[in-house]
Parts: C-alpha cells; structure tokens; sequence
C-alpha cells in the first residue's frame, strides 16, 4: 500500500521514468512480441533476469488440474503467463522497462475457446495486448507535472502563511499565552517540513542523475523529512493533550509545565526517524529512500496514525465536558473554551484523513484524477489550512489586528489634524509678518493707530507719502 505522506514520491516514478531518453520498440502494426534487443544494458539486464524467473516459477508451480481446456504457462517475451482456462483473458501489471511505459496500467492475454493463446491475425503470431501500457503516457505525464507544480505552490504558500502567522504571534505580546506558544511550535514544525519537501522536490525529483548517484545527501534530506512529519502531527497531539489537561482534567488550570510538550512534539519523533533510517539502511537501501514499496515506512507512520486516533479521542472527550459544561452552567469560560477546540477538531480528521482513505483510489480514470488532487491539497497544503483555522480565523487574532488597526487610523488621524494646524498657524504667522509698512505712524512714538479714525489713519498714509517723496 502506498503512504500518502510519500505521494510527490509517485511525481518521482512518474516524472523519471517518462523522461525521453528510451522508449519502447512495439509496432502495433506488426505486433510479435520477440526478445527486444536494446543497447541499454540495464533494460536488457531487467529482461533477462524476468525471464530467469518466469522459467523458475513455471518449473516450481504443480501442474494444471482443472477440468477443461486450458493455455500453458509462457514467457511472451517480456511477461510471465500462467496457465489459464480456455475462453479467458488474464491480465497483470505492465512492465517498467521501458520510461514510456506505466506500470499502474494492465497488460492482457487471451486463450481461446480451443485452450490456444490467442494469435494476432496480421502476423499469426501469439500476441499479448500491451497497448494500454503507453497508451495515456503523454496525459499522465502532463498530469504528474500539473500535481509536482501543485506540491510546491502548496508548499510555498504554507511557509508564507506561516511566517505571518509566526509574526503576528511575536508581535502582539497580548496574544502570548500558552496555547500560542504551542501554536508557535506547531507552525515552525510546517515551516521546517514544507522547507524539507521543497527542496526534496526541485533538488531531487527531476534529477534522475542524482538519484542514481545516490549520495548520502539525499537519504539525509529524506531523514530530516520523516523526522519533521512525525513533528507535525505529535504538536498536534501536544494541541489536544494540552485542551484535554486544560479543560477535562484540570478543570479550567490555566498554567502547566510546558517541557513535556517540548518533549513529545521534539524529541519523541526523532525515535522512529532513527529506527527506519538505521532500518532502512540495512534491509531497503534503495537510491535516495524514495521507494514506497516498503512496509518499514510503518515505522514513521505507525506513531503519526497512533497520535492521530489518540488526538481524535481526546477531542471527542474534550467536547463532551464542555457541552455538558454549557448545558449545566452557561459559562462564557466554557464557551470560551469551545471556540478553541472547534478549530483543533476540523483540523485532526482533516489532516489525518489520508492515511484512512487512500489504500481506496478509484480505479475509474476521472474519478481518480479528482482523487489525486484533492489528495494533493490535503497533503501539500496542510501549512496553509493549520496558518488559516489556528491565526487567521482565530477571533483573538482578528480582534487584536482590528484594534491594532483603528489604533493606527486614530494616530494618523491624528498627526494629519497636527500637521495640518501647524500649517494654518505657519500661514498666520506669516502674514502678520508681511503687514505694510505705512500702516504705522513713524512719528508717534511707536504708539498703535487703534483707536484713532479712518481720516487720521488715511493722512498719516498721505503724510508718508510726501515724506518719501
């Protein structure tokens, strides 16, 4: 069974294997499925050791037994055919021999109704039906582009919906609590997995070169990955144990001790990222440890389901008090307290839904496409859903941006109305400043012409007058 956590690994098979550097040598029009000579040793080599166990287990399996004509066992070439009834169709995997071809699509053979494998009528020769193995190669390689394209804007958006949420965490001190501080933690989990992933992703998967290369770089890079998902979900389990303990056991204690936490959501998941690597190393030493055939991945993914069923529990148990909390007392705490699980209770099944429903694609194309995508968003864009339910729709978050920014309004408001009477008395002042000399009378002592007539002021302007003339 494949892991979704491992799905942009399914990109790899994709993205590597279809690349145009071989293709197969089929001629459907003279479809005699011999041997095929090929100048890569290591197709020919991957053929010849197919053919070594076909004839192994055709010489090991009993005889045929059943009633009825039936087609004998055989080697076609390139796939091993075991006996089959008369009137039948027996199909099994494509070969991965060639890069156009796609292993998840089936090749056929038919034995007739005389106990004869069938013969293709332009060559008569015993065909077997290879045509769907690269019949959609071109539309699941588009299709595998799309999803790797996917992967990293998913990637990309969660570390950037992260880092705001981080800042608006840091930067107002009346959010600092903490269930914060545990949100801190899980965001800086994301970021650091999403950060891994990227750089797994455009330093590895189209490098078919370096995966072959195998160097200890890569296989550390896949470490620091399952190291950092098993973080994700044990900080979110560090979420549920803390509203249980908070809410359930302690009854409404707002302190506890934050180093266990630190403990189980940092230290815990270094235990089976240790244990598969060594594992890994020793029993499935595949380049790079990009292979999802393998049940040693169980590793990793047994504690994270583990932590998931757990949380799941937790929060069920957590809502049951509060609702008999509410029904009993009508406290606002209690209230208080419901918000904050909601968020952590759509957030579990939505993060560990995955591992529930994909051993479950559907075989039907279309409805597998959508299937792919969905999981994709779920998978890939796990950063962005924990930044939007835990900061961005958090009503403690939208009220203290809302009072940050009437907060601002009002101080702009501010400085401009200063500004602006600043400006009008500048202006005032100016003008008083720029009074016409004659106004004042040189011969009266300095006195002011308040008081006196319009006549006398109009004279003194005459006299003035004359004067400087």
């Amino acid at each position: 069974m494949k892991k979704p956590t491992h799905s942009y690994f399914l990109l790899i098979i994709l993205l590597t294997r279809m690349i145009p550097s071989l293709s197969s040598t089929v001629n459907y029009t003279d479809p005699t499925l011999e041997p095929v000579v090929t100048e890569n040793s290591v197709i020919r080599q991957k053929i010849i050791d197919s053919q070594f166990k076909c004839y192994e287990r055709m010489n090991r399996a009993p005889p045929y037994k059943k009633k009825g004509l039936f087609c004998n066992r055989t080697w076609d070439g390139w796939l091993c055919w075991d006996d089959t009834p008369a009137g039948r169709i027996t199909a099994q995997n494509c070969p991965d021999y060639f890069p156009d071809f796609d292993p998840t699509e089936r090749a056929s053979k038919y034995c007739d109704e005389t106990g004869n494998w069938f013969r293709h009528p332009e060559s008569n020769r015993t065909w077997s039906n290879y045509t769907l193995c690269n019949s959609f190669t071109s539309e699941k390689l588009k299709m595998a582009f799309i999803l790797y394209y996917m992967a990293i804007v998913g990637h990309a958006l969660s570390i950037a919906s992260l880092l705001i949420s981080l800042a608006i965490f840091f930067y107002f001190k009346s959010l600092s609590c903490q269930r914060i501080t545990l949100h801190k933690n899980l965001f800086f989990s994301y970021v650091l997995n999403s950060m891994f992933t990227i750089a797994h992703l455009i330093a590895v998967v189209p490098n078919p070169g370096l995966v072959k290369r195998d160097p200890v770089s890569c296989k550390v890079l896949q470490f620091f990955h399952q190291y950092m998902l098993g973080c994700n979900y044990f900080w979110m389990l560090c979420e549920g144990i803390y509203l249980h303990t908070l809410i359930v056991v302690a009854v409404f204690a707002e302190e506890q001790r934050l180093h266990w936490y630190y403990l189980l959501g940092w230290g815990f998941p270094l235990v089976p990222a240790s244990i598969h690597a060594v594992a890994r190393a020793k029993y499935f030493n595949d380049n790079c440890w990009m292979s999802v055939d393998t049940h040693l991945l169980y590793i990793v993914h047994g504690p994270v389901m583990a932590a998931l069923l757990v949380n799941f529990f937790f929060l069920l148990n957590i809502v049951r008090v509060l609702v008999t909390k509410l029904r009993d007392t009508h406290r606002a705490e209690s209230n208080m307290y419901m918000k904050a699980v909601r968020a952590t209770l759509i957030l579990v099944p939505l993060l560990g839904i995955q591992f529930v429903i994909i051993p479950w694609r559907p075989e039907n194309r279309l409805a597998g496409e959508i299937y792919d995508y969905i999981m994709h968003i779920l998978m890939h864009y796990q950063g962005l859903l924990v930044a939007t339910i835990f900061c961005f729709f958090n009503g403690e978050v939208q009220g203290a941006l809302k009072r940050q920014w009437t907060q601002y309004k009002t101080q702009w408001g501010q400085r401009r109305r200063e500004h602006c009477s600043t400006r009008s008395t500048s202006y005032t002042a100016t003008s008083i400043t720029e009074v016409p000399v004659y106004l004042y009378h040189h011969d009266s002592n300095n006195e002011q012409l308040n008081g006196r007539y319009v006549e006398d002021s109009e004279l003194v302007a005459l006299k003035s007058g004359e004067t400087s003339a």
